[in-house]
């Protein structure tokens, strides 16, 4: 079966938690999921010349992420965001500006991938300073014109703009959100309240392929031009929900190159969303069973 290398570009960060630090950044987390699903996850970011960049780099290959496509800042210290967990495992962020991957540094590797990526996943956070979103943009449009392209809407504080949000979805041929973002993005593009008119507005407006809605424990929709698709949710008592909709995005990246069946797909990523809920962290050891690419067998 073939297989597929798919990027996840913009921030590398950890999640300082009160009693621990996990690294992340939902670029980050999609990859390391594309990994663990059984494909070729890179991260294409940029971390401090510190002991945290260090740690990330030691920490994602121990997990077998390829890291050749991250660089060093030797001006700005590797991001870390304020991580707080409530009652319900549901998670809220503070993140502090003018870190590493706010001056995002395409380098050799990550420039090299440009005609070779099968998949790229790419977020409205990491543009928030001017430099991130013009090295985005630009990695963005000198991609292979067969390169899928996921725009993760990932609205985080005030760190995002009509302008982020409507370059994001024209580049895009596949966006994905959750009912939060929804309701914000009802008011910034004017969009009808109706969840199924909303997302078939976006998917019209932007010439988009496929439009994912994620609603926490409420299940999720996804939509195409000629389909709908609807899950309900897997029940199960929730940890965290750190990286679940990164390792639900993986999922879909994967089945939709495999052009596997819209149900299929939708199956696939919920459960590996309920399981990441079911974890601490993002990247939790992920089970053979919940793979989309089955391992080569070795002789």
């Amino acid at each position: 079966m073939k297989t597929f290398t798919i990027a996840g570009i913009g921030e590398i960060l950890w999640d300082v938690l009160p009693e621990t630090e996990v690294l992340g950044g939902a670029p980050v987390n999609f990859a390391y999921h594309i990994t663990a699903l059984g494909a070729v996850g890179i991260p294409i970011s940029t971390v401090g010349d510190d002991d945290r960049g260090t740690k990330a780099l030691q920490e994602l290959t121990r997990n077998g992420v390829n890291i050749s496509a991250i660089s060093f800042s030797t001006d700005y210290p590797t991001g870390f965001v304020d991580v707080q967990i409530n009652t319900e495992g549901v998670a809220t962020y503070c993140f502090p500006d003018n870190v590493a991957w706010d001056h995002l540094n395409i380098n050799k590797a990550a420039s090299e991938l440009q005609n070779d990526l099968d998949a790229v996943c790419f977020g409205s956070l990491a543009q928030r300073s001017g430099q991130s979103h013009q090295v985005i943009q630009r990695f963005l449009s000198g991609l292979n014109t067969k390169t899928l392209k996921i725009y993760d809407v990932n609205l985080r504080q005030s760190f995002y703009s009509l302008k982020i949000v409507e370059e994001s979805m024209s580049q895009a041929n596949i966006v994905k959100l959750n009912d939060d973002e929804l309701s914000v993005l009802v008011q910034l593009l004017g969009l009808d309240p109706d969840e199924r008119s909303a997302l078939g507005t976006l998917l019209t407006k932007f010439s988009l392929e496929m439009v994912i809605l994620t609603r926490g424990g409420e299940g999720s929709l996804i939509m195409t031009p000629n389909q709908i698709s609807e899950h309900q949710g897997i029940k199960i008592r929730v940890v965290d929900t750190i990286g679940a909709g990164d390792s639900f995005t993986a999922a879909v990246a994967i089945g939709f190159l495999r052009q596997l069946p819209l149900n299929e797909i939708h199956a696939k990523a919920s459960e590996l969303a309920a399981y990441v809920c079911s974890r601490r962290g993002a990247m939790v050891a992920v089970p053979s069973e919940l793979a989309m690419i089955p391992a080569i067998p070795k002789h």
